[in-house]
């Protein structure tokens, strides 16, 4: 019997998923590994967004739980609140995209686990709201391993012009997504942290699908 998956068969499902995805970007996403450190503003709309285009395997790490402050920008309910934000973001993106593997960690990353955590990903996305966090990923990544493609995200606070978000390559392998100067201390609002989550995650696509990031 041919297996189905809401009375479809997988196959036809899984490829009718696909139809609208850019030509040619099924195969190289679909054997991709990404991991996200943080699941956040930044990183739960950056989730959702590779997994619905077709990354493969997903892994997130976050020690946090879900508070009724979060849910005016990040992708969780208010049934929700209370639950690791790695639980619940992996049952909210398994629903979005059922063909998909993700690996979930509940722990603080910090230098001393930087090298385990990130070791079988082919980029790293950093999507901490903490700019000592930021720093410390950067410094880890980029000793450990120097070749292995960063993104990160740096100025999404406020309400300022959306268009002043950019991406921008800080060095050979780290591409920084962002305005650049507003401080979370002005307040976080959904539309401008799905901005540059966007920004972040079309970053990444276009590394797995071999495409320059930058203008040439």
């Amino acid at each position: 019997m041919t297996p189905k998956f809401q009375g479809v068969a997988v196959t036809d499902f899984f490829m009718g998923m696909k139809e609208r995805n850019v030509a040619g970007t099924t195969e190289p996403l679909k054997d991709a590994r990404v991991t996200i450190a943080g699941a956040g503003g930044l990183g739960s709309n950056i989730a959702i967004a590779l997994a619905r285009s077709g990354v493969g395997h997903l892994t997130l790490i976050d020690f946090d739980v879900i508070e009724m402050s979060n849910l005016n920008r990040q992708q969780y309910k208010v049934s929700q609140v209370g639950m690791p934000k790695v639980v619940a973001l992996k049952q909210n993106l398994l629903e979005f995209n059922p063909f998909i593997d993700i690996e979930i960690h509940q722990v603080k990353i910090t230098p001393d686990n930087i090298e385990t955590l990130f070791a079988d990903c082919d980029i790293v996305c950093e999507a901490f709201d903490n700019p000592m966090a930021k720093a410390m990923l950067l410094d880890g990544v980029t000793n450990f391993y120097p070749d292995k493609p960063l993104v990160m995200g740096n100025g999404m606070a406020g309400l300022h012009m959306t268009n002043e978000m950019q991406t921008k390559q800080q060095l050979s392998n780290v591409y920084i997504c962002g305005d650049g100067y507003s401080k979370g201390v002005e307040g976080l609002m959904a539309p401008r942290v799905m901005v540059c989550a966007g920004h972040e995650a079309n970053t990444i696509l276009r590394l797995l699908t071999k495409q320059p990031v930058l203008a040439e």
